[in-house]
């Protein structure tokens, strides 16, 4: 059997903590021979386990004992991602998908996409990444009191641009720097703002969309010392024919929305500034987590 579950990038400027889309990068969790323990096969480094605390298998256990069940055996297992770590691409929210549907295959749980997506939110904490690596696609979430409420729709079409920093940014240091509170009167405008983003993406206005990610107010302004970056990719994007550019969840990964023919020209132009990192043409991912072969 084989789980495979995108990446996401979270926030789209003002949409903070409930907007979210699904990339072109992919985990990939492959399910070998019963094992007398767990054990995962990984390349993601030194740093993350291979056994039982693993993120991927803390999730399954987490499902497992909510649902009141147990397994009959435990697993080899193989974890191969494409999804850089502590980026801002929802490396977390992905293994989390795919602990959760390992249970479900393994356990024969039989759960809904919105048992699903309840049980990752429960365990993630809010929407923003685990909705779209679930759901595929564009997805507007809200967790409040315990209860998700979402809406899919298909992201307009567009070119996508990442870059990458060679340097990780945790996201509880990303949140340190926001403020505890927003006044009355900043609070209105930030969800003005983050109300004509999700109009414009749901009608397919880029431009407008470009313009409301950029005049986010609920986090990058307190953000942007922490990812130098971002301003100057937001420079080129502005010169150089994007739609927009936003901190892809809580950083350092900045994401730039380009029509399809200034793809070219906008790598070209961020190349010729050599910064440390990494560029990435993405997709929009429109499936979600998938499963293959499945003989549980």
């Amino acid at each position: 059997m084989k789980i495979i579950v995108p990446a996401t990038s979270a926030n789209l400027g003002a949409g903070f903590d409930s907007i979210g889309i699904a990339v072109s990068l992919y985990l990939t969790v492959e399910v070998l021979e019963e094992s007398s323990d767990w054990k995962i096969d990984h390349d993601l480094g030194e740093n993350i386990p291979t056994d039982e605390r693993n993120l991927l298998l803390t999730t399954l256990s987490a499902v497992l004992e909510d649902k009141n069940v147990a397994l009959p055996a435990k697993y080899h297992l193989k974890m191969t991602s494409e999804v850089p770590l502590a980026r801002g691409l929802g490396s977390s929210s992905s293994v989390i998908i795919a602990g959760i549907e390992l249970a479900n295959q393994l356990a024969k749980l039989n759960l809904t996409s919105d048992e699903k997506l309840k049980l990752a939110c429960e365990i993630e904490g809010h929407p923003d990444n685990v909705a779209p690596a679930l759901l595929g696609n564009l997805v507007i979430a809200s967790t409040v009191a315990g209860k998700t409420s979402h809406i899919v729709a298909d992201f307009p079409s567009c070119a996508l641009l990442a870059f990458v920093p060679d340097y990780e940014l945790k996201t509880v240091e990303s949140r340190q720097v926001l403020p505890n509170e927003l006044t009355y009167k900043e609070a209105v405008a930030a969800s003005s703002i983050a109300n004509v983003l999700t109009a414009s993406l749901l009608t397919n206005n880029l431009e407008v969309a470009g313009q409301m990610m950029e005049a986010d107010r609920f986090h990058e302004s307190y953000r942007a010392s922490l990812i130098p970056e971002l301003q100057l990719l937001r420079e080129i994007g502005h010169e150089f024919g994007a739609y927009g550019t936003y901190l892809s969840g809580a950083g350092p990964t900045v994401m730039l929305l380009v029509p399809d023919n200034k793809l070219t020209l906008l790598t070209e132009k961020i190349m010729e500034k050599n910064l440390t990192g990494h560029l990435y043409p993405l997709k929009i991912d429109n499936k979600g987590l998938q499963v293959e072969e499945s003989v549980f």
